[in-house]
């Protein structure tokens, strides 16, 4: 299915916890990528399609300053990223090369790029933050990205923070970090997001007003009886 603006609208709606409990259900437990962490607190929930670039361990000969300039680089990925995706970077956890910097951060946003997850880390978190890039990521370092990665292509299977991310798969994040849905399952996801949410806010709602948890989470009968009654009397 294509990520439609009627699916980024519902699935905005969707904390990324709950995202993991329906994949859960659907027998994907490895969904949400380790390390990724919002750079600056109050970052909105995003919703959008994968675009991936890819960096391998360094190596001398390649992993160089004068590779900036090659036509396969993180500048030539950016130029090919479109407006509205979320590029995921994997970065293999490597913690002591920054990635990106804010000028690289400053292109993207003029490319209306949403956000960029990485598993790895930034350079530059002043001057990143003040572009206004929405980031995920494990934290910042001072060197380049060559100092300890070779960057060799975009629109690629990655592997970011443990998880397996294709192209166009889709990617939800929010301050719980980045959770992935398989574009694949996205319709069935789409259909069980809303009631999901609908379900625990009830339930939440239950607990405010002292209902014991056994037979409220998970529900027994009974209480779905009880959740059954309230949505048919709200005309849900």
């Amino acid at each position: 299915m294509t990520l439609t603006a009627d699916a980024i609208e519902t699935l905005g709606r969707v904390s990324t916890a709950t995202l993991t409990t329906i994949l859960l259900k659907k027998g994907l437990r490895n969904v949400w990528m380790r390390g990724t962490r919002p750079i600056r607190p109050g970052q909105p929930r995003l919703v959008g399609p994968a675009f991936t670039l890819r960096f391998v361990p360094a190596r001398e000969d390649l992993a160089t300053p004068a590779s900036w300039g090659a036509p396969i680089s993180t500048r030539a990925a950016i130029e090919a990223m479109p407006p509205g995706c979320i590029a995921v970077a994997g970065a293999m956890g490597i913690t002591d090369a920054g990635i990106f910097g804010d000028i690289l951060c400053a292109r993207m946003v003029r490319r209306g790029v949403a956000g960029l997850v990485t598993d790895g880390v930034m350079r530059d978190a002043a001057g990143v933050l003040s572009t206004g890039m929405n980031v995920w990521c494990s934290g910042v370092a001072a060197p380049p990205s060559v100092s300890g990665l070779t960057f060799v292509g975009w629109q690629e299977p990655i592997g970011c923070g443990g998880v397996a991310v294709f192209p166009d798969d889709v990617v939800v994040v929010d301050d719980d970090g980045a959770v992935l849905i398989p574009q694949a399952m996205l319709d069935a996801v789409l259909a069980e997001a809303p009631e999901q949410e609908r379900m625990e806010a009830w339930i939440m709602a239950e607990v405010d007003r002292g209902v014991p948890l056994p037979g409220l989470y998970p529900m027994n009968d009974a209480t779905k009886a009880r959740y059954a009654a309230w949505k048919a009397a709200e005309g849900l």
